[in-house]
């Protein structure tokens, strides 16, 4: 990398790209040189509105020599093609999350990372926020005794309500659990490390969705994958987590992340967040307590895994959102599902190390 900065060209510019390109643009490590998108004239738009120099197609920016990582914001689907396509060009790879749909496929592209000396990133970055990084400190110093086990929950009525192209949320690659687990999944692994083996159930509850959002609204969405997933986890380290994620439950009173140990639970901060007010109530306590969160990272900082890669290709050390973590985050998130259909219990065929704590 011969440039001051390095450079990171994205790939799909659509919603999210904007809070990366504003993070990654203050960093004193990287900078934006390339937008692509399958729609030219879009990622022109962003790049004018960004002050990128280039944009255009996503064959383009693999060929650039300005662009030495690819930040892949396209949707779940693609992911895999997006990120092969960039290391066989023999560039970095930071992903937005999953690593990919398919298990068999995010583990051809660690393999063809390491075969080509690059790294492979991936989001969610949220567990380098404030909240989290206090909650491990807390179970790091023992804090909680001897943990028992954890309960997870994300559920919604279904995105039909309010996005502007819900579909894919209910075909296959999309649903509760590739949607929204990766930020659940990766907090417990951060929190508790790697996954043993999971058991579990799912369901489509209801065949048909109707969407009540613009610009489709009155388009009905046949439903292919599951919309309600419950799974039972077993950590290497002993502790058994319970973690349900449903776009079928409207209305419900359930916290985002319970740690049960021997001295008491830790209520974990929504990990789709980078801040948050983790509480902790202390066995024999009639009161929950607010802990003292005062690290950095408690707005959204989503593009900071990115640039600690970057840095950490540059330093030689590992880096903390790796592909290694996502791989083994995707085996969990679809663990429930293969569980379900063989009604066996999923041993894990990948495992991770905790990334070093901030």
């Amino acid at each position: 990398m011969t440039q001051s900065k390095v450079g990171v060209g994205i790939v799909g510019v659509g919603n999210i790209s904007g809070i990366y390109l504003e993070n990654i643009q203050k960093s004193d490590l990287c900078k934006v040189t390339y937008c692509a998108d399958l729609d030219a004239d879009r990622a022109k738009a962003v790049a004018d509105k960004h002050s990128v120099p280039n944009s255009g197609l996503p064959e383009a920016l693999f060929a650039s020599s300005d662009v030495d990582v690819v930040l892949n914001l396209t949707v779940p689907n693609a992911h895999y093609a997006i990120a092969k396509a960039a290391l066989d060009s023999g560039k970095h790879v930071y992903n937005e999350k999953p690593l990919s749909v398919s298990l068999p496929e995010a583990k051809l592209l660690l393999e063809t990372a390491n075969s080509k000396n690059l790294r492979v990133g991936c989001a969610p970055d949220t567990f380098f926020g404030a909240a989290h990084q206090t909650c491990r400190e807390f179970i790091d110093k023992g804090n909680l005794g001897v943990i028992a086990g954890a309960m997870a929950f994300m559920m919604g009525g279904g995105h039909e309500h309010w996005h502007p192209n819900p579909e894919f949320f209910y075909k296959p690659g999309g649903g509760p659990m590739l949607d929204m687990g990766p930020y659940y999944m990766t907090a417990l692994v951060q929190l508790l490390g790697p996954i043993k083996r999971a058991t579990g159930f799912t369901r489509i509850t209801n065949p048909t969705r109707t969407v009540t959002s613009e610009p489709f609204k009155g388009h009905v969405i046949h439903v292919e994958t599951p919309t309600h997933i419950a799974g039972s986890y077993e950590f290497a380290s002993g502790p058994i987590a319970q973690v349900t994620m449903s776009f079928d439950v409207p209305v419900h009173f359930l916290p985002h992340i319970l740690i049960f140990g021997s001295e008491g639970t830790l209520q974990v901060s929504d990990p789709n967040n980078f801040g948050g007010e983790p509480t902790f109530r202390k066995r024999g306590s009639q009161d929950w307590e607010m802990l003292e969160v005062n690290r950095p990272y408690s707005e959204n900082s989503r593009g900071v895994g990115l640039i600690d890669m970057v840095d950490a290709i540059q330093s030689g050390r590992p880096h903390r959102a790796s592909g290694a973590l996502a791989l083994h985050v995707l085996e969990a998130m679809l663990a429930p599902e293969k569980a379900s259909q063989s009604g066996e219990t999923v041993e894990f065929t990948t495992t991770v190390e905790r990334s070093a704590p901030l």
